[in-house]
């Protein structure tokens, strides 16, 4: 019988990832970021950023080169690789990285019209060990809906995680074609055997197994671009320190409203940025236990 569970402190404090004192960056990770374009250079700053704030023992940035400085200058740790001006070498270079990814977060800034996004979004489902999709990575799903789709159900089968997906409630109704509800979110994570978390004020994650999870936190501050580029770094750098998808989605959707919430309290809910939300992250995570 399908149930709801509450999110809570509780409950994410007993998901924590051991941290051994004498661990080195191998042991907590690598998440592989395939985000970013020339006019959504954000995006990729912002994933990559809170993939690092995440725990995660390393980031990487791929991304057309054009996207890749900002990340050079704000994320200093982040590596970097840039995208071939041609498909094939760009999967051929894709490839190489994918083997050294623990997970993989696509999406966010992609250039949905370029072709080198689609065919990353589909090697990612074929290879990834771990995978989280967002923003134009959904938005590119929902036009192909009878070629990724089944890529996306058999995952489970071909021995990988199963993905996370992260829309919100537009990019959920282009993948449905249809309206939006609770049960036909049921149906997708079921029949696709993914975990999607459906971001709203009310955020809810349904597992493949008719079980979701939910939180409730009123904040109009997050209500602005970006916010949803904070969580899919922070859903990937869960995965790749070895957290299951479920346990990741709701830790991470925790610790991103959590975070929200000191922002909005610090900064006021009318000023407060994505960026802010990155920087309480500390607190969020401390208060937490973790």
């Amino acid at each position: 019988m399908s149930s709801e569970t509450i999110i809570t402190s509780k409950i994410v404090r007993e998901m924590a990832p051991e941290r051994s004192s004498t661990a080195h960056k191998n042991d907590f990770g690598h998440v592989l970021v395939l985000a970013g374009s020339k006019y959504m250079t954000g995006a990729l700053v912002l994933s990559v950023s809170s993939a690092l704030r995440s725990g995660a023992g390393l980031v990487t940035a791929f991304a057309p080169d054009e996207a890749l400085d900002p990340v050079r200058i704000n994320c200093p740790c982040a590596l970097t690789a840039s995208w071939e001006a041609d498909v094939s070498d760009t999967l051929r270079k894709a490839d190489v990285l994918m083997k050294k990814a623990s997970c993989i977060a696509i999406g966010p800034g992609l250039d949905e019209s370029d072709p080198r996004s689609k065919a990353l979004l589909i090697e990612s489902l074929n290879e990834a060990k771990a995978l989280v999709t967002d923003a134009g990575a959904l938005n590119i799903m929902a036009k192909n809906r009878e070629e990724i789709l089944p890529l996306l159900a058999s995952r489970k089968e071909r021995g990988l995680l199963p993905a996370v997906i992260t829309p919100h409630i537009g990019e959920m109704g282009r993948i449905l074609k249809g309206e939006v509800s609770h049960e036909a979110c049921v149906q997708f994570a079921r029949e696709n055997t993914c975990l999607l978390i459906l971001k709203n004020h009310k955020t809810t994650i349904y597992t493949p197994h008719d079980k979701w999870y939910s939180i409730s936190g009123d904040n109009s501050g997050m209500a602005k671009g970006g916010s949803g580029d904070v969580l899919t770094g922070l859903v990937a750098g869960f995965l790749a320190q070895g957290i299951k998808p479920c346990n990741a989605g709701v830790a991470a959707v925790y610790f991103h409203q959590m975070a929200g919430a000191f922002a909005a309290s610090e900064e006021g809910e009318r000023y407060m940025l994505p960026t802010d939300v990155i920087n309480n992250l500390p607190m969020a995570f401390r208060q937490t236990g973790w």
